[in-house]
């Protein structure tokens, strides 16, 4: 045999066996990729499956606000002129009505209280000799001693002593007054909420001295929207929360009867029972929600929910065969929380099998393993 023909078996058997690798591969691929076809999919997370639930939920309106006096009276100077001697009470004191609060000096008060008490004992004298000439001019009248017109002089001097008499006695009345009014009084039950009463200084009439928290009681002025407003009316129960004091039951009753020009709000007025003793403080901010009531809701827990992209979703089961089942992610709205549950307006119907938890960890058509409770 020659080389040649030696060169040409070997080329030959190289060829065959090659092919035969290849063939040995494909199969082997094929046969691979057939296992993993036919291979059933892992789930990729065992959970356990609620459904949504019918819950009596309260219908609540939120408002923010201020803590304020009900009414604050003005306490005031009544008289002029006169100094400050003594101030009783200060900022934060509790007060009683008709108590002394401040007093000024009243000595030229009194002198003056001294020479009305004179003008009317002089005035009466008057009018005690005018009414006995009149009286005597009367009796004689029939005798012609004197003329008519002297008779009605006498009458009218009679009269005009009379009058000087009440003129004298108001103007003791206006000065025993004035000595009333030097002591500066409580107009009602209360706490002092500010003052400008200064010890030494001379007031001028209708000066204000101090403000009072009438009865110190408090109530909460919650700012309203145009579109709320007409939801409320007075005896609602309202919940106020203001911070490090906690949450104080109260009652609307008012409501403003015109909007603010500037946020189209209105004010509704919270009477706040034993404001005293809660830890309340006019001025302070606080937040009211208003109770109307309660309506039926379809909710789920919040476990359930899943937040991306800044909406809500929740997985719904589908094509569910023994414990393995797929999970459909599908978009909710959601409406009022209610303790750990969450009120879902629109997305899901009463009868569908949600996942219970764990939904940030799926994505849509994963498949699961449902997990018997």
């Amino acid at each position: 045999m020659t080389n040649r023909n030696i060169g040409l078996i070997v080329l030959a058997c190289a060829v065959l066996i090659g092919i035969g690798v290849f063939i040995t591969h494909d199969n082997k691929a094929s046969d691979s990729q057939n296992a993993v076809i036919s291979a059933p999919a892992n789930p990729a997370l065992s959970v356990s499956v609620i459904q949504p639930e019918s819950d009596n939920i309260p219908i609540s309106l939120t408002a923010n606000g201020a803590i304020a006096p009900w009414q604050e009276a003005i306490i005031g100077a009544e008289v002029g002129d006169l100094r400050l001697n003594a101030i009783n009470v200060q900022v934060g004191d509790k007060v009683k009505k008709g108590q002394v609060l401040a007093t000024f000096i009243d000595e030229s008060v009194l002198i003056d209280i001294a020479q009305s008490k004179a003008t009317l004992l002089e005035a009466e004298a008057n009018q005690s000799e005018a009414q006995i000439n009149a009286e005597r001019a009367a009796n004689v009248s029939a005798s012609g001693a004197l003329s008519a017109q002297q008779i009605n002089q006498y009458q009218t001097l009679a009269k005009t002593a009379q009058a000087k008499v009440a003129l004298a006695k108001a103007q003791l009345d206006a000065q025993l007054l004035r000595l009333k009014h030097t002591q500066v009084l409580a107009s009602d039950d209360g706490i002092i909420s500010s003052s400008t009463a200064t010890l030494g200084a001379v007031a001028n009439r209708g000066q204000e001295l101090f403000k009072l928290i009438r009865q110190n009681r408090l109530e909460w002025r919650g700012e309203v929207t145009a579109t709320d407003i007409k939801l409320l009316k007075a005896g609602i129960k309202v919940t106020v929360v203001a911070p490090n004091v906690g949450s104080i039951n109260g009652t609307v009753r008012h409501i403003a009867p015109i909007l603010n020009l500037q946020n189209r709000n209105g004010l509704v007025y919270v009477d706040i029972p034993n404001a005293e003793n809660s830890g309340l403080r006019a001025g302070m901010f606080a937040q009211g929600e208003f109770n109307l009531g309660h309506s039926t809701a379809l909710t789920v827990p919040q476990d359930a929910l899943s937040l991306r992209e800044g909406f809500s979703y929740v997985f719904v089961l589908s094509d569910q065969t023994d414990d393995r089942a797929r999970v459909k992610q599908v978009k909710v709205e959601l409406g009022r929380r209610f303790g750990n549950k969450l009120e879902i307006l629109t997305g899901i119907k009463a009868n569908d099998r949600l996942v219970a938890n764990g939904a940030a960890f799926l994505t849509d058509g994963d498949s699961i393993r449902v997990v018997t409770q």
